[in-house]
C-alpha cells in the first residue's frame, strides 16, 4: 500500500484530524491516584473552609481530586470513608487537593463532602450507566416558559443546598405542547430525591389565621445548618409507641418579617400556665405545604418585639432512638433547605420515576463492552466471508471503530451526557455505517466489470448514501420531542453518527479501499 500517496489525500487527512481532536477531548487519563469531589453542601464545615463544588459545565477530568486527608494518601472511596468515619467529632480534619489545602473541624458525621472516584476521561456517563434517579415532573397547571424556568432555577438551589450538585434539569416538551421539567441525579437515592421534589415546599409561620413570615429569602436572611451551636436535636425520650426526638435550629428574618411578626403578637394577651410562665394567648404555628408541623410558645417578653433572631423546632420519631433521631435530622435538614430556597412557583406532579443503582450502572458498561466487541469481531468475520479479501474488511472495521471514537469525542467536546439511549444511537449510527460501505465496496469491485471509471462507482454509491442519510435524519427528528424528551439522546446521537459517518468516515473509507486495490 502507497502510504504516502494514501495521506496525501484530503479525505484520510479530515479522518485523520478528527480523531486527533476527538483524542485531545476525550483527553483520556491514566492516573489512578486520589478521588474526585463531586459536590459540597452549603454551610457545611467543607463549604466554609473554601472547598468549592464544581459546576455543571466543568469536565470531569477538571473537577478537584483529594490526594490526602489527614496526611494519609487517599486512593479508593473505602480510604477516604475509612479515614473520615475514624476522625473523632470537633478534631481537626486536613484534606489536601489539586487546588489547595483545606482545614476544618469536623462537628458532625456530615463534613458536607460527596466524593466519588476519578474519572478516566471527559466523557460524561448518564444516569443509566452511573447509577442515581431519574424525575419526570408535570406542573399541576398551565404554567408558562419563564414560569417554567422559576421552577427549575428554585429546584436546582433546593437540591444544591441538600448536598447534591451533581445533577442536571432540562425542560422538555411534548408533541401536545405539554411542559415538562426532567431532573437528572447521580448518586442520589429515590427516597431523598422524592422528599425534595415531591412537594411544593411551601413553609408559612402564622399567628393565628396571619401568615407572619414564608420561606425564601425574602422573609429569611439566614438559616443555621451544619454548625452545633445553633443546630441539631437537642433531646430524646421515650414516647407511647417508641422515642420522640426534638430538634432545633436558629434563623435570621429580615427587618420587614419581624416588623410583621411583632404587629401580630402586639394584638394578643398574656396567659399564665400552670407552671407560672407567661405566654401569648396564640402560637405560633408552623405550616409545610399546609400541614401544620408544629406549633411554639410565645413569651411574653417578644410582644410587640421586632425580634429578627428566633428559633425553629420540630420533633422525630422512630421506635427506637436512633429511628427517631435520624428522623429528627432528616425533618430538620428538610425544613432548612425549604427555608433557604422558598417554595416552587407551582405544584408538580410526578410523571416517571426511575432509580438505577451504581451496581447495575457498572453491569451495563461491562456488558456494552462486550457485546461490542463480540459484534465488531463478528461483522469482521462475515464482510471477510462475503468478500474474501483483508483489503476490504480491515478497513470496514478501522472505520468502524473511528466512527464510534469520533461520535464519543463530540460527545466529550460539547459536554453529552452518554446514556443508554444515547448508546442505542451510536449503535445504529454505525449499523447504518457498516451498510453504506459495503454500497461502496460492492461499487469499487464492480469496476471490473464496467466501463465507468473509479469516480463514477463512487458518486453512484454516494447518491445511495446521502438518500439513505436523509431518510434517517427525518425519521429521528420527531424522536426529539418524543416521550417528553426522554429519546432526545437516542435521536442526538443517531443523527451526529450519521452525519459523521457520510462527511468523514465514509469519504476516507472510499479512498483507502482504492488505494489497497490499485495495488
Amino acid at each position: 500500500m502507497n502510504l504516502k500517496k494514501l495521506f496525501k489525500d484530503w479525505r484520510v487527512i479530515m479522518l485523520v484530524f478528527f480523531l486527533i481532536l476527538s483524542f485531545i477531548a476525550i483527553n483520556h487519563q491514566f492516573s489512578v491516584q486520589g478521588i474526585e469531589i463531586k459536590s459540597v453542601e452549603q454551610n457545611s464545615p467543607a463549604k466554609i473552609s473554601g472547598i468549592q463544588s464544581p459546576s455543571a459545565d466543568t469536565q470531569p477530568t477538571k473537577r478537584e481530586i483529594i490526594y490526602t486527608v489527614n496526611n494519609k494518601e487517599v486512593n479508593s472511596l473505602q480510604d477516604y470513608n475509612k479515614i473520615i468515619s475514624e476522625t473523632e467529632l470537633n478534631s481537626t480534619i486536613r484534606i489536601k487537593t489539586s487546588n489547595n489545602e483545606y482545614i476544618f473541624l469536623k462537628t458532625s458525621d456530615n463534613i458536607g463532602l460527596t466524593v466519588g472516584e476519578r474519572s478516566a476521561s471527559n466523557l460524561r456517563k448518564g444516569l443509566d450507566l452511573q447509577g442515581g434517579t431519574r424525575v419526570l415532573l408535570k406542573p399541576v397547571t398551565e404554567v408558562t416558559d419563564q414560569e417554567i424556568k422559576d421552577v427549575m432555577d428554585t429546584m436546582e438551589n433546593r437540591l444544591n443546598v441538600y448536598g447534591l450538585s451533581d445533577l442536571k434539569i432540562r425542560s422538555a416538551t411534548d408533541f401536545s405542547g405539554n411542559k415538562y421539567v426532567v431532573i437528572e441525579i447521580a448518586g442520589a437515592t429515590k427516597e431523598e430525591v422524592k422528599e425534595l421534589i415531591g412537594s411544593q415546599g411551601k413553609f408559612e409561620a402564622k399567628i393565628g389565621e396571619e401568615t407572619v413570615f414564608e420561606g425564601g429569602k425574602k422573609d429569611i436572611v439566614f438559616v443555621c445548618r451544619n454548625d452545633g451551636t445553633c443546630s441539631g436535636v437537642t433531646a430524646c425520650s421515650k414516647a407511647e409507641g417508641g422515642y420522640s426526638c426534638r430538634f432545633e435550629f436558629a434563623i435570621t428574618l429580615s427587618p420587614e418579617a419581624a416588623k410583621k411578626q411583632a404587629q401580630a403578637s402586639a394584638k394578643l394577651d398574656v396567659n399564665t400556665s400552670e407552671s407560672g410562665q407567661r405566654y401569648l394567648s396564640k402560637t405560633l404555628d408552623l405550616y409545610l405545604d399546609g400541614v401544620q408541623v408544629d406549633s411554639l410558645q410565645i413569651g411574653e417578653d417578644l410582644k410587640g418585639q421586632e425580634t429578627t433572631r428566633i428559633s425553629i423546632s420540630g420533633p422525630g420519631l422512630g421506635v427506637t432512638e436512633q429511628d427517631a433521631l435520624k428522623d429528627g435530622i432528616h425533618n430538620m435538614n428538610k425544613l432548612q433547605t425549604v427555608l433557604i430556597t422558598g417554595s416552587l412557583p407551582t405544584k408538580l406532579e410526578i410523571i416517571k420515576f426511575d432509580s438505577i443503582s451504581p451496581l447495575l450502572g457498572k453491569s451495563i458498561i461491562n456488558n456494552i463492552l462486550f457485546i461490542s466487541i463480540i459484534s465488531a469481531l463478528a461483522v469482521a468475520l462475515i464482510i471477510y466471508i462475503r468478500y474474501r479479501s483483508l483489503k476490504i474488511s480491515v478497513p470496514v472495521i478501522i472505520t468502524l471503530l473511528s466512527e464510534i471514537y469520533i461520535v464519543l469525542g463530540f460527545a466529550a467536546l460539547f459536554k453529552y451526557n452518554l446514556d443508554l439511549a444515547a448508546i442505542a444511537g451510536l449503535i445504529a449510527s454505525v449499523g447504518t455505517g457498516v451498510d453504506d460501505q459495503i454500497v461502496i465496496a460492492d461499487e469499487v469491485l464492480n469496476k471490473e466489470e464496467s466501463s465507468a471509471n473509479w469516480k463514477e462507482h463512487i458518486k453512484k454509491a454516494f447518491f445511495v448514501i446521502m438518500a439513505a442519510y436523509f431518510t434517517t435524519v427525518a425519521a429521528m427528528l420527531p424522536l426529539l420531542k418524543a416521550g417528553a424528551g426522554l429519546l432526545t439522546g437516542f435521536a442526538i446521537v443517531t443523527i451526529a453518527g450519521v452525519t459523521i459517518g457520510v462527511f468523514i468516515t465514509r469519504p476516507a473509507f472510499a479512498s483507502i479501499v482504492k488505494n489497497l486495490l490499485e495495488e
